[in-house]
């Protein structure tokens, strides 16, 4: 009688379908128009950060042009980025998303 780990699964073999899709960064890009307190709002909201964080990210961004958001796997980066930049265009304002692969 063999006993296996708690943590063995036999005859599991990663193949495409099980391996994880690739990471990706979501961006956030500053302009001259999104309001500092709309940023924070919509980091908060969507992206599930905590005040501290978004308003951490939103002057990284206010000073630096960009700044990672969160990463995540690219179909969520991607469509995060779409809701957010859908969203934004719904408010009123130009701000703007982007997903990059993290290996860059």
């Amino acid at each position: 009688m063999t006993i296996r780990s708690p943590l063995t699964r036999p005859g599991v073999t990663p193949d495409k379908e099980t391996q994880l899709e690739p990471r990706y960064r979501v961006i956030i890009h500053n302009d001259d128009v999104t309001t500092f307190d709309y940023v924070i709002r919509i980091l908060n909201s969507l992206f599930m950060l905590s005040s501290e964080m978004a308003e951490h990210i939103a002057y990284i961004t206010h000073n630096k042009g960009a700044a990672v958001v969160v990463v995540r796997p690219r179909s969520e980066a991607q469509k995060l980025c779409k809701v957010a930049n859908d969203r934004a265009r719904r408010d009123g304002y130009p701000l703007t998303f982007s997903s990059e692969p993290e290996d860059e």
